[in-house]
């Protein structure tokens, strides 16, 4: 028997059959039921698409009840422990994983492009001091399209595929030179004898020396927190790059609306958060008062609970072990004795054991951006470059979907109707 819903209208006490697939009804199905034949089609109300599925995607797969989070099928925990961000990156755009030959392929492309037109420097050269670095980021990626106006065929495999490597290989440019304006320092060029994630390090903080070198623990810290960001379903950002990508604008313009939606304090601006509740918590000794706050209303717990995940985030088990290896380089940040301190409680106290509220994701990320002496508005570029191959995997996926259509949503009018106009001359006398 073919799995399917039966719904009875209770207006016009009649049964229709609506078929399941994936565990999911075809919201044009609905459309069929109508309480008379002039009238409108049941449609979906659903602020924030909490449960409306908008496409079909083998990116990648979520359990939020069991803390699942695979890439293409592979467990995050794997990918953080064994591969490296360029691998993921390539897992994510071509579904597979590479080659020897074709990864070395991969890397060298990227590397190559990693250097950006000078009309760029001098665009980004053009921002106000004290410009945010997420907005100084948006803005650049978005005026790449007008370099590379041939990105507007998207129908084409092979343009679709150099605008990719163009994006990820430019996007640690962009950003660390969002990062040095800020700062009011010389940009710097990349350095393409160094890997991904060392060159980007290079970019940041290289002063006067002639060759900067990061120290491994660092740079495999970042590239871990590059893969743990890498894509996460469909989010706001990456609903956002596949709403705008749906227009079959460029990559670049798609890309630029995720950073957009990146930028708000609600997606990119959580661990930002985080660190301001830790810093006003000060010591373990007011962690009693706070939790008390919390569950009186006068305080919200930052970086715990999730959307999506009712169980520990798998990515907040993985960052909790590069605490390690970042402080033993750094020093111990006096925020973590803190933070596990809360983490602690807050996973025996029965109140948030109760509402599933476990670490997220955000929760230690700030610690070790803090570490590497990244203000907090560099936060989100961070997201950004290790977001930008997840939100080019769905963006491809989307081009290539034949279901796909621009996307509409529909809308409950809630406003006045066939009011009559008064001229102004009779309003205003």
């Amino acid at each position: 028997m073919t799995d399917s819903l039966t719904v009875r209208d209770n207006r016009t006490g009649q049964e229709y059959e609506v078929p399941i697939t994936d565990g999911a009804i075809k919201a044009a199905d609905l459309g069929q039921i109508k309480a008379g034949e002039d009238a409108p089609g049941l449609a979906v109300y659903d602020p924030g698409f909490v449960n409306t599925a908008s496409c079909r995607s083998s990116v990648t797969y979520i359990d939020g009840e069991k803390g699942i989070l695979e890439y293409r099928g592979y467990p995050i925990e794997q990918l953080a422990e064994k591969s490296s961000f360029l691998e993921v990156a390539y897992l994510l755009i071509h579904g597979s994983l590479p080659t020897k030959a074709e990864y070395e392929a991969w890397a060298h492309e990227i590397t190559y492009h990693t250097f950006v037109h000078e009309n760029v420097r001098t665009f980004m050269q053009g921002f106000r001091y004290d410009a945010h670095p997420m907005g100084m980021l948006m803005a650049s990626v978005g005026a790449l399209s007008t370099f590379y106006p041939d990105a507007r065929n998207i129908s084409d495999a092979e343009n679709r595929h150099i605008q990719m490597v163009r994006m990820i290989a430019k996007m640690p440019t962009l950003g660390a030179w969002s990062f040095r304006h800020a700062q009011g320092k010389p940009y710097v060029y990349p350095d393409n004898d160094l890997g991904y994630t060392a060159n980007f390090l290079s970019m940041l903080f290289k002063m006067s020396e002639s060759k900067f070198g990061a120290d491994e623990r660092l740079v495999k810290a970042l590239d871990v927190l590059f893969i743990l960001h890498a894509d996460h379903e469909q989010n706001c950002s990456t609903n956002a790059v596949r709403s705008v990508g749906s227009s079959q604008v460029d990559p670049y313009s798609a890309v630029a609306a995720g950073i957009g939606a990146l930028y708000g304090p609600l997606h990119g601006g959580a661990n930002e958060a985080v660190l301001r509740m830790l810093k006003r918590i000060g010591t373990k000794e007011n962690i009693p008062d706070f939790i008390k706050g919390v569950k009186e209303g006068n305080e919200r717990l930052m970086g715990f609970g999730h959307r999506v995940y009712k169980n520990y985030d798998p990515r907040a088990t993985i960052i909790k072990k590069a605490c390690d290896d970042v402080f033993e380089v750094t020093g111990v940040n006096p925020l973590l004795e803190i933070a596990q301190e809360l983490e602690k409680i807050a996973l025996e106290d029965e109140y948030f054991v109760k509402r599933k509220l476990y670490p997220n994701v955000d929760f230690y990320s700030g610690l070790i951006y803090e570490a590497f002496q990244f203000p907090p508005e560099m936060f989100t570029v961070l997201f950004a470059i290790g977001r930008t191959p997840g939100w080019l995997a769905q963006w491809s996926e989307l081009v290539q979907d034949k279901e796909q259509k621009i996307a509409r949503p529909k809308q409950i009018y809630t406003g006045d109707r066939t009011l009559d106009f008064v001229p102004a001359s009779e309003r205003w006398s």
